[in-house]
């Protein structure tokens, strides 16, 4: 009814939420690596090793915005929608 796919609207949605997972303030993959990982690695140092893959996420999502064939290009094709 609001003139947009709810696939492409859910995979947006999945990659804001993984990027909201990977920088402060909540991170909870932060915490999570930082309890996993030897005790050399200390908080900063996870915070800057996660910027390149937030990086990689945010051209992703704004590719996904501006092309949403590219996410629904397989959904499409094996539902034949």
């Amino acid at each position: 009814a609001l003139g947009f796919d709810l696939v492409w609207y859910g995979i947006l949605y999945t990659i804001t939420c993984q990027i909201a997972y990977l920088t402060p303030p909540f991170g909870y993959n932060l915490f999570l690596m930082r309890a996993m990982a030897p005790s050399e690695y200390t908080l900063p140092v996870i915070y800057r090793s996660v910027f390149p893959f937030v990086g990689l996420m945010l051209l992703t999502l704004i590719v996904v915005m501006l092309f949403p064939q590219v996410a629904l290009w397989l959904p499409h094709t094996v539902l034949g929608i």
